[in-house]
């Protein structure tokens, strides 16, 4: 009797395990791959921003050296460009995911990811280049204060005493590029998930797939949104108070709605995160 309920433990201990190894491996599929660098996006887009906002607010008025301003601008620029990128990488994998789960595993490999998010990068710090360029060729003199928390575009623009008319088109276009095309495609792919969503059979897996998607949507629309009446439609907005509302909106708010709803809501990496802290204590 004994033999056979020691058995038992371990044939029990081995299942736990195998469940555990299971949980785990699922934090390797393609979507996981794409939130690590999501979350490392994250971390640097709130890094090149909040550590000088917050030092703005503590002196009232800090000073910036014009290169330091530039690098600030450019990499908030490739930041943002490879975010709304990435962000649309996504949407496409949880597109092939719950659309075509047969010709998923074939579709989005291994190599397929690095290539997509190697892309999203390649065009993140080539675009941005562009707009630096033309930022800094432009004249500025007097008392060079930005009325805003970090180097952005509209302060630096409204600080020139050139004709920025020229450079206004060109950002609007590479913004349109980066921005709107994106957010559109990501309307189209959520459509056919939607579609998609509405034939399963299980009233719980369309409860739950409708959550996610909606907690999707409003971290896009909240995110794209923002961007699209900062930069697309550069003259829809003027009022420097709104203009900080916005940025504030997509440089803070939105990162933490990443955090909440793809960990800290997502019941996979709240399970690796629980097996990790018991296998270290």
């Amino acid at each position: 009797m004994e033999t056979d309920t020691e058995e038992e433990e371990e044939e029990e201990n081995e299942g736990a395990k195998e469940g555990q190894r299971d949980k785990g491996h699922r934090l390797h599929t393609p979507i996981y791959w794409f939130l690590s660098i999501l979350s490392f996006l994250e971390i640097c887009y709130t890094t090149n921003i909040i550590p000088r906002m917050l030092l703005g607010f503590l002196l009232e008025k800090s000073i910036i050296l014009f290169p330091v301003c530039m690098i600030q601008f450019y990499l908030f620029a490739l930041l943002g460009a490879t975010e709304c990128l990435l962000l649309e990488m996504m949407t496409y994998d949880r597109y092939l995911a719950i659309c075509y789960p047969l010709h998923y595993a074939a579709v989005m490999t291994g190599r397929a990811c690095t290539q997509l998010v190697a892309g999203s990068w390649a065009c993140g710090f080539l675009i941005p280049m562009i707009t630096v360029s033309v930022v800094s060729h432009l004249t500025f003199c007097g008392p060079n204060e930005i009325n805003h928390f970090f180097c952005d575009f509209k302060p630096l623009v409204k600080l020139s005493y050139t004709d920025s008319y020229s450079v206004k088109t060109t950002v609007s276009i590479l913004s349109l590029i980066v921005t709107l095309v994106p957010f559109l495609l990501i309307l189209v792919s959520y459509t056919h998930l939607l579609r998609a969503i509405l034939r399963i059979p299980s009233t719980i897996g369309r409860k739950k797939a409708f959550s996610t998607c909606s907690s999707h949507l409003i971290v896009i629309i909240t995110f794209y949104g923002t961007l699209i009446v900062m930069y697309v439609a550069p003259s829809a907005n003027d009022s420097p108070a709104l203009n900080k509302v916005f940025s504030l909106l997509y440089t803070t708010l939105t990162p933490t709605f990443n955090l909440i709803i793809y960990s800290l809501r997502n019941q996979e990496v709240r399970e690796g995160v629980k097996n990790l802290l018991r296998f270290q204590g």
